[in-house]
């Protein structure tokens, strides 16, 4: 990918896709998003997230799969075919800021996103029993997410592979080489950020609800047929301005070491203002 000048900004373009149309959460539909005032179904903040992180991908290469970070924070809707821009600010050579615009001029994410020389102790995987991912779980509300933080939450197992593969573009040959499944075949962000979501809504129901932010750390990177375990703890629940929202901490295993390859701070808004 050639990255154009753009004033004193690095300039990466592209076409959004809805990765989620038939998610459970219908705000990824065009009819209940449109319920609730947007213009039709969101591509998912994990999507947006992947477009915040695609130049440095570009960029810094497999090393940022092995140890980069990411504080990636959603603040307007991003649309399934849009045209859009990311903007990326380098910092020094190890850090850099990037801003996902919509051609309307609405900024719709940003982020700051990092090499980090020295990576955190990692966290050790739980002994906790994985669940079915056919489990049927309660409706989200403030009595079951602490019961949720007093009892432990569940862990699910989700799998990278060419069966599975989830991408961020419409045209597999617009992936960095490295995240082409026919080239490098490592998870992206989307995927990766995905299982958060993913973990998120198998231990509590909820429809609709939106993704805001994640703070995401890279141990490894995760190669093609990988199967992950998920584990969960609740941070926080609050209320803001009519919405309720759940701040959790999600790590991710490789199952077949039991290593730690992400740990993710995931904030979403579980319950709109009305609903």
């Amino acid at each position: 990918m050639k990255i154009t000048g753009k004033k004193d900004m690095d300039t990466w373009s592209a076409t959004a896709l809805n990765t989620a149309p038939d998610s459970e959460n219908r705000i990824h539909s065009d009819e209940l998003a449109r319920e609730y005032g947007f213009e039709g179904g969101l591509v998912p903040g994990v999507t947006i997230s992947a477009y915040l992180v695609h130049p440095l991908v570009e960029l810094w290469g497999k090393n940022w799969l092995d140890s980069g970070y990411a504080n990636c924070r959603i603040t307007s809707p991003l649309y399934d075919g849009e045209a859009f821009d990311v903007e990326t600010d380098i910092v020094d050579p190890s850090r850099a800021n990037t801003t996902l615009v919509r051609r309307n001029g609405v900024i719709s994410a940003h982020a700051e996103v990092a090499l980090t020389d020295q990576l955190p102790t990692p966290p050790i995987l739980r002994k906790d029993k994985l669940t079915d991912l056919d489990y049927k779980a309660p409706n989200a509300s403030r009595a079951i997410w602490q019961q949720l933080k007093d009892e432990g939450c569940r862990s699910f197992n989700y799998s990278w592979s060419e069966d599975t593969t989830q991408i961020y573009l419409s045209n597999h040959n617009e992936l960095p080489k490295l995240l082409q499944p026919t080239e490098g075949g490592y998870a992206n962000l989307s995927f990766l950020l995905g299982c958060s979501n993913w973990i998120l809504a198998g231990n509590a129901f909820m429809n609709p609800w939106v993704h805001l932010q994640t703070i995401s750390q890279n141990y490894r990177a995760v190669g093609r047929n990988s199967s992950l375990i998920a584990q969960m703890e609740i941070n926080k629940t609050y209320e803001k301005k009519g919405h309720e929202f759940i701040d959790v901490f999600v790590n991710l295993f490789d199952q077949r070491d039991e290593m730690c390859v992400m740990t993710i701070n995931l904030t979403a808004i579980y319950k709109l203002r009305g609903s």
